[in-house]
């Protein structure tokens, strides 16, 4: 009889929830313990409500099964905290909030996926005052995948030896088992956006970008209040204590900087990144704009055009990015991508390009003659390409999981 295969969860919350029934779905793991450090309602049963219903998702049992699914969740032992819920174990920890007292080794649990959104600081040490993520492996776990991106107060510093930041179907395969021990994920916007940017780096026409930004238009999270809230001591954005439900917020996003540490090829760009939250519960839009240096073709048009860019697209989500990058010439709108298993959505009948002229001068030697300069007339094509990603379920947590689950299999 095959070993049973524990997954360990910190935090039930958007990410948390959406990661547990990601993996409710997949054939990885037969047994899941959630730590959630304090107790829920009134009982087992109030977590088994909130687990099997989502506002955004529907049923559960619909989200795995569709339409002839059936509702397969019951509290087996509510002291014990046992509960099963389609086919799976799962245990559920009430008391620890402080990663290292979390009795993960006693429960079996060699793999965490952190997803409180508190502990995030690959520096702190295992006894930090506050609790850490070294502290999961104090307590018995061998890895532990972070459900978002590293902070810490350490800016400037490279990562420590045993950490890695890793997106699936980007750079996976650097995951190390004797020496990574915590790794994140990134962000969703950062998964989005590095599925945009790699066909443009792996293709000979596009590798050489000159500048790159983006925008992205981003659907309301939990660190956001409904209403509006006084701002806590020391925020310097005020935007962010502003009511989620009434308004359009600018804000910022570390998508390019993330970025950098996954495809260091980046850096060279001056890649630019911000972010404007809208009111509406998932699924987000990323705008990019990238300037190539065009070449003029024989018959007057350029190397780089929409049916270029397009055709990359359409390309990748057929060949290296089947599954993970999806081409659409149809005309969505946010709600088409709810749930939608793709890291990124090319919206391909918005795609666009300008091309105008620049005057460059060089310096130019002539014979006999002092140093001269010469004007070079180059072409330069803006292009404008935008990508839905559903930001909590489709795009993220199931690249998240995906990721999980290579960790897993290499450990």
């Amino acid at each position: 009889m095959a070993a049973q295969r524990t997954l360990g969860i910190n935090g039930l919350g958007r990410i948390g929830k959406l990661t547990l029934w990601h993996h409710l779905g997949g054939d990885e793991f037969d047994r899941i313990v959630i730590n959630l450090g304090r107790h829920v309602g009134t009982s087992l049963d109030s977590l088994a409500q909130y687990i099997a219903k989502d506002s955004t998702y529907g049923p559960l049992h619909r989200f795995l099964h569709g339409r002839s699914g059936v509702r397969d969740i019951e509290v087996v032992d509510e002291a014990a905290g046992l509960m099963s819920a389609h086919g799976k174990e799962l245990v559920i920890l009430r008391e620890a909030r402080d990663p290292r007292e979390i009795p993960w080794r006693q429960n079996g649990v060699e793999l965490v996926v952190e997803c409180t959104g508190t502990f995030r600081d690959p520096f702190a040490e295992p006894d930090a005052p506050r609790g850490s993520l070294r502290g999961h492996l104090a307590a018995g776990a061998r890895a532990v995948v972070q459900s978002s991106p590293f902070k810490s107060k350490q800016k400037g510093h490279p990562l420590p030896d045993d950490a890695a930041i890793l997106i699936n179907g980007i750079n996976q395969y650097q995951f190390e088992p004797g020496t990574h021990k915590l790794i994140s994920a990134a962000s969703c916007t950062t998964t989005a956006l590095a599925h945009m940017m790699r066909p443009l780096l792996e293709r000979d026409l596009t590798r050489n970008m000159i500048t790159a930004g983006m925008s992205t238009v981003h659907a309301a999270t939990p660190s956001q209040p409904v209403l509006d809230t006084v701002p806590k001591a020391g925020a310097t954005d005020l935007r962010k204590s502003r009511g989620a439900l009434d308004n359009v917020v600018i804000t910022s996003t570390n998508a390019a900087a993330a970025l950098e540490q996954v495809m260091p090829e980046i850096a060279r760009i001056g890649f630019m990144a911000d972010s404007v939250r809208i009111p509406t519960s998932s699924v987000s839009l990323i705008i990019l704009n990238v300037t190539f240096q065009s070449e003029t073709l024989p018959d007057g048009t350029v190397s780089v055009s929409r049916e270029v860019i397009n055709g990359i697209y359409r390309e990748a989500g057929e060949a290296e990015a089947h599954g993970l990058l999806r081409y659409s010439d149809e005309q969505n709108v946010s709600k088409d991508l709810l749930g939608e298993d793709a890291a990124v959505v090319i919206e391909g009948v918005e795609t666009h390009t300008r091309t105008g002229f620049v005057d460059l001068r060089a310096p130019a030697q002539k014979a006999g003659a002092g140093s001269q300069c010469e004007t070079l007339h180059v072409p330069l094509t803006h292009v404008k390409v935008f990508g839905w990603y559903d930001n909590e379920m489709g795009s993220y947590t199931h690249r998240l999981g995906e990721l999980t689950e290579h960790v897993a299999r290499s450990l």
